[in-house]
């Protein structure tokens, strides 16, 4: 288990709007509960349905083809299934493209969690997720991503060039975000992107929620005997 710094306050600088300032997000869940997500198979689910009846983390991703999005959900990927089944939480991925992507996209990541698209932005929009970057001069490099912007930027590229379906697997300039929500509509945390890199840590989000940390260093452990 890793050793990271305790997360002791849920309404931070992360936790904002659309105008960057700190503060408490106004989320009315009840605006979105019945907005319709769909699986990898095209079937059909309503958003209240991810968190009725458990707790929920619940990542909204930019794009498939986003580098930064890729290597995020890659450690999104390690987390264990055990320590979200024990606890009774959900981990969510919720993308922006057609549900053709998903299968593709976890088949790069080796993402084994539920995943579904908002093909037409709607919970984005409602919940007032930004359109468009905006940089901090104090802002932290994302633990999850590796990959340096050009670099990544010509892997995306290389990604949608080589897709069977050409294209940008949503709106480019359309920005995530985190929520812990449930059970019921309750909104435990809230967290909008400010750009590509404004991912919130994962460990934040799974001490947030209750869970143990994850080692993501990929570092072998050292047992003491």
């Amino acid at each position: 288990m890793a050793t990271v710094s305790p997360v002791t306050q849920q309404i931070a600088s992360c936790q904002r709007g659309n105008t960057g300032k700190p503060g408490n997000v106004d989320i009315q869940m009840s605006d979105i509960e019945g907005c319709l997500l769909y699986n990898r198979w095209g079937a059909s689910t309503t958003f209240k349905s991810l968190f009725q009846n458990n707790k929920a983390i619940i990542i909204f991703v930019r794009s498939f083809l986003c580098h930064t999005c890729k290597e995020y959900v890659d450690d999104l990927s390690k987390v264990p299934r055990d320590i979200l089944r024990d606890a009774g939480v959900r981990l969510i991925v919720i993308g922006q493209s057609s549900y053709r992507h998903i299968e593709p996209f976890c088949s790069l990541t080796g993402y084994p969690h539920e995943i579904y698209v908002d093909p037409e932005r709607k919970i984005y929009q409602k919940l007032g997720m930004r359109r468009g970057e905006t940089f901090m001069e104090a802002a932290s490099k994302s633990p999850h991503v590796k990959s340096g912007l050009f670099v990544g930027s010509l892997r995306s590229a290389w990604r949608a060039m080589t897709s069977p379906a050409f294209d940008f697997q949503g709106d480019p300039l359309q920005q995530g975000g985190a929520l812990i929500v449930g059970p019921g509509p309750e909104v435990h945390f809230a967290h909008f992107d400010m750009n590509r890199l404004d991912h919130m840590p994962i460990n934040w989000l799974l001490q947030l929620a209750g869970l143990h940390t994850v080692d993501f260093s990929g570092q072998p452990k050292i047992i003491d005997i």
